[in-house]
């Protein structure tokens, strides 16, 4: 790489740094009816160009604006096509859906998954290889020698992530997605950790997507009773004291669930609860557990496991003598308090408004949650009405994750990908590996841990690669770039950002492209397309939604 543009690449770094810290599915639209509509919401009146508040929108609910949504939404009006979304099942996915027919994990169980994906022990044993004295690195070697690489448990997490990312780069349910994204993550669950390898894809699947849109309450207990969530906080082995199995010995009381659900799904750190509530609440769900986690992996209740004593939870008294019917109602308890009501109000607005919301915010939502006891769609729709969401303070606030930005630069430039390695391993190196985020918190939703120069480098070299096709399974279409390199960075800017540069920006773009040298016949250096698209994504206007 020449030097001017080694030292362009790297003012831009410092741009997007700057910008960044101080922030707070293309194609033609298929022929068709006019979407099915409920009630449109009432957006606040607003100054903004239509055009604005379409591309404030797909920042926000979809995973930014593609070619086809932008129009879409710019046709129906903002107001239309949030209320179109908020009925997802009105919405014909089923282009995505037959993609998804590729994965044939996707809908196997988790009984089927450990059936189909074994452990590579017993492939070892199966196909008679010696494990003894085998670093992982050689065994790992050894058996891909001998049986395919999607025959072994990783294809599991491999088809998983690749769904994920088909969906939210080609559905046409975008909120969908984002929800998706934003419910998983604050009921996480690790696939780094042991058997939840073959329990997460079940998990998103009949926890996480099926309760959307209903009642919190339902969403919190399918997380509940969901293995991937016993196995991942350790639930499936507490026990009341004093219990003993003959092949595992004296088992007793585990605090990790009671601990989580009370801080991290529900009430939040500063809820009102005791240590004395999470010892209770741990009593109240001792016998939640697992049939045969690394064969079956399915919920079972152990009523021998149980606690049947009396406990007393938030001031409330569960009866001794019960069983399952203890941790149901903590999750009614729960699942209704003003204290749930606000935590999750101000989470969803710290995800679709501003990093920090206000508290007039957060108490608005928190009632329209208490309103109508949970109702999911309710609380959505008071965050999308209300005036922060639409003010100039909450535009182009937030900071992309990777998962956002690499999602959004294909989309802005109509194109699709197929979720291949490449995509994969860019997330991993700009620090979001899906569906491996080791703590219970899951990924940041602010935008200061994703603030750092390494992984701003890592978004820059995304764009440049995404942009000279050397992403495998990825695709994306380039606009024409005849005419004066000025003129052909502003309208490539205007597509792709929606808004003019900076100047600083311009400049170093423009630095970087050597279009002020002269060729030998005289004339100006032609702009590199793939060059400049790579540039504008990875420029700091593009890092912000």
């Amino acid at each position: 790489m020449a030097t001017s543009m080694r030292d362009s690449l790297l003012a831009l770094v410092v741009l997007v740094g700057c910008a960044t810290a101080s922030s707070g599915g293309g194609g033609p639209l298929p022929t068709e009816a006019p979407p099915r509509v409920g009630d449109p919401l009432r957006v606040p009146a607003v100054s903004w160009s239509a055009e604005k508040q379409a591309v404030h929108v797909l920042n926000r609910l979809a995973y930014g604006p593609s070619p086809a949504d932008l129009r879409q939404l710019e046709s129906m009006g903002a107001s239309a096509w949030i209320a179109w979304q908020l009925r997802p099942a009105d919405i014909d996915d089923a282009a995505v859906e037959k993609r998804l027919a590729d994965f044939p994990s996707l809908s196997m169980s988790t009984a089927e998954l450990v059936a189909r994906y074994p452990r590579a022990k017993k492939v070892a044993e199966a196909k008679g290889i010696s494990m003894e004295g085998k670093s992982p690195e050689a065994l790992r070697a050894e058996l891909l020698r001998v049986v395919e690489p999607f025959q072994l448990p990783r294809q599991v997490g491999a088809e998983l992530v690749a769904a994920r990312l088909i969906r939210a780069t080609e559905s046409r349910r975008q909120l969908q997605e984002q929800l998706v994204d934003f419910w998983f993550n604050h009921f996480n669950v690790s696939a780094d950790k042991g058997a939840v390898r073959w329990m997460v894809s079940p998990y998103e699947r009949e926890a996480i997507r099926p309760n959307l849109f209903g009642s919190f309450r339902a969403l919190l207990g399918a997380v509940a009773h969901h293995p991937a969530m016993l196995f991942y906080l350790d639930n499936w082995t507490s026990t009341r004291e004093g219990f003993s199995l003959p092949k595992r010995g004296r088992l007793g009381l585990n605090e990790n669930y009671a601990r989580e659900l009370l801080e991290l799904h529900t009430l939040g750190v500063d809820g009102g609860y005791t240590q004395e509530d999470v010892r209770e609440v741990a009593r109240c769900f001792t016998g939640w557990g697992i049939r045969k986690p690394n064969e079956d992996g399915s919920f079972e209740f152990h009523p021998q496991a149980h606690d049947r004593g009396s406990k007393r939870v938030l001031g409330a008294e569960i009866p001794g003598g019960g069983g399952i019917e203890d941790g149901e109602r903590v999750l009614d308890l729960l699942a209704s308090h003003p204290s749930t009501a606000r935590f999750i109000a101000r989470k969803l607005a710290q995800k679709f408004v501003m990093d920090a919301p206000p508290p007039a915010l957060v108490e608005r939502v928190a009632q329209a949650f208490l309103r109508t006891g949970g109702d999911l769609t309710a609380t959505y729709r008071a965050l999308f009405e209300s005036p922060e969401f639409w003010s100039d303070a909450a535009r182009v606030s937030k900071v992309k994750t990777p998962l956002e930005f690499t999602v959004s630069a294909v989309r802005v430039l109509g194109g699709s990908t197929a979720g291949d390695v490449p995509m994969i391993q860019a997330l991993t190196r700009m620090g979001q590996p899906l569906y491996r985020a080791q703590p219970p918190t899951g990924w940041p939703e602010v935008s200061q841990p994703w603030v750092n120069p390494g992984a701003l480098v890592a978004r820059i070299d995304f764009g440049l690669k995404l942009a000279s096709g050397r992403l495998t399974g990825t695709e994306v279409p380039l606009p024409a770039v005849a005419g004066a390199p000025e003129e052909v960075v502003d309208r490539t800017a205007r597509a792709i950002l929606h808004r003019p540069l900076g100047d600083g920006t311009r400049a170093t773009v423009l630095a970087a492209l050597g279009v002020s040298e002269v060729m030998p016949d005289g004339e100006r250096r032609p702009v590199d397309g793939a060059k400049l698209v790579g540039l504008l994504l990875g420029a700091p206007e593009f890092q912000n939604q």
